[in-house]
């Protein structure tokens, strides 16, 4: 009944004419109505407002929960990126190295990973992805793409133990590039280098570079080639109750930063 009524006032307000007791009629309804309209409607307003505003609180929330979610995946795509960076500089310098003309005859180039790092201040060696199975052995010379890192003390199928230059039981014969002298280069103080058994009448200056000084003798091999970059003098001291000089130098390797190096692996049988 109260759809057929409805129908029924439609269709007579839209036959109805413009004028008449119908449409006057109307517009009292509607003149007496529109009160009733403004007042729900601004009584309606604030929750129509609390509603939107509801609704962009929860829309921002969402949104930033997916930019915070997406500064997240940025950033650890940005140190992947940068760690990747690190390696690729590495291999680029050793590839320098081995393509080099201080690059040492009569060696193959090993390249391995650095697997693991010092376990402690007083432990100087690091572990490398490769060992017997690619022709390394005990005493193989190990550098990254700056310098001389130290060499191979034991050694597995598959990986090896690299003791560094800066342990205590490391000696290395060097030579000063500019002047000839000839020294021994074995840790200092902490894990610092020095060029040791110097005479204090030789000529050693700062900024001086320092390289292996290799075979002077067939019949006793050193267990480094000729020439691989050691470090470079940081400074000279001279002591009067000292017979040699107090030589300090920096390497020329991070030794506290590798992530690939390569051991120098003999082509021939020494």
């Amino acid at each position: 009944m109260l759809v057929l009524v409805a129908l029924a006032l439609l269709t007579i307000a839209f036959r109805s004419p413009t004028t008449g007791a119908l449409h006057d009629t109307q517009g009292l309804i509607s003149s007496g109505l529109r009160p009733f309209q403004i007042a729900a409607a601004r009584i309606a307003q604030p929750f129509h407002d609390a509603y939107d505003y509801l609704d962009g609180l929860t829309a921002a929330k969402s949104e930033n929960v997916r930019l915070k979610r997406e500064v997240r995946q940025l950033r650890a795509e940005e140190l992947a990126n940068k760690a990747l960076a690190a390696k690729a500089a590495g291999l680029e310098s050793l590839l320098n190295y081995e393509q080099g003309k201080t690059y040492p005859n009569g060696y193959r180039a090993v390249n391995a990973a650095v697997i693991s790092f010092p376990a402690g201040p007083f432990a100087q060696q690091i572990a490398i992805d490769a060992g017997s199975s690619q022709g390394i052995r005990i005493n193989t010379p190990v550098v990254s793409g700056d310098g001389l890192v130290g060499r191979v003390t034991n050694v597995f199928a598959d990986s090896s133990v690299v003791t560094l230059l800066t342990d205590s039981n490391s000696y290395v014969s060097a030579r000063d590039l500019r002047t000839g002298v000839r020294g021994l280069i074995r840790h200092g103080q902490g894990n610092s280098l020095i060029l040791d058994q110097v005479a204090k009448q030789l000529v050693v200056e700062k900024g001086d570079e320092l390289v292996t000084d290799g075979t002077r003798d067939p019949r006793y091999p050193d267990l480094y080639p000729y020439g691989i970059p050691i470090g470079r003098v940081s400074s000279v001291g001279i002591q009067d109750t000292a017979s040699f000089l107090q030589v300090q130098v920096e390497p020329f390797a991070d030794l506290g930063s590798l992530d690939s190096v390569a051991a120098l692996v003999a082509t021939k049988r020494r």
